[in-house]
């Protein structure tokens, strides 16, 4: 597999380093960086983002993620391995991605689970976290960015 071409945020220069200030403010928001990055995952598995998801993954494990936990993600809902507040995140990564998927696409059950375990700026920041990678994935699976290469 080839990519169609380079990331688009590294054809128009400007725009990366004003993705990664979004990331940065992000992990400023109180919620732990193991949890954003489950997230992430979870939302790039969703869109089938192989480069997001073998790079989160990698991140991930890097950071100190377990296997089991990492191999499980897909299926947060039935595996052991994950915290209310991981599963609180988790369900509202899945709902703010598919968007298309039912009419109220991020219903008030999902939101008050997850506003049960995190406060108004974690949201912000789990919030921000999902769009950006929607936001990623949608570019690397636009261009075909090859999982494991660079930009």
């Amino acid at each position: 597999m080839q990519a169609r071409m380079q990331n688009p945020a590294v054809v128009i220069p400007e725009a990366m380093p004003a993705i990664l200030d979004v990331i940065k403010a992000v992990q400023k928001g109180g919620v732990p960086e193991t949890t954003l990055e489950l997230v992430h995952l979870r939302a790039s598995q969703i869109n089938g983002c192989s480069y997001c998801v073998v790079g989160g993954a990698l991140k991930a494990k890097k950071d100190g993620e377990s296997d089991e936990r990492l191999h499980a993600v897909a299926a947060w809902r039935e595996a052991p391995f994950f915290t209310d507040a991981e599963r609180a995140a988790l369900a509202l990564a899945e709902a703010a991605t598919r968007l298309a998927d039912r009419a109220d696409p991020v219903p008030d059950a999902i939101w008050d689970e997850a506003a049960r375990h995190y406060d108004e700026p974690q949201l912000a920041a789990l919030t921000l976290m999902i769009g950006v990678t929607n936001l990623f994935n949608r570019l690397n699976v636009t261009t075909q960015q090859v999982a494991g290469g660079t930009w």
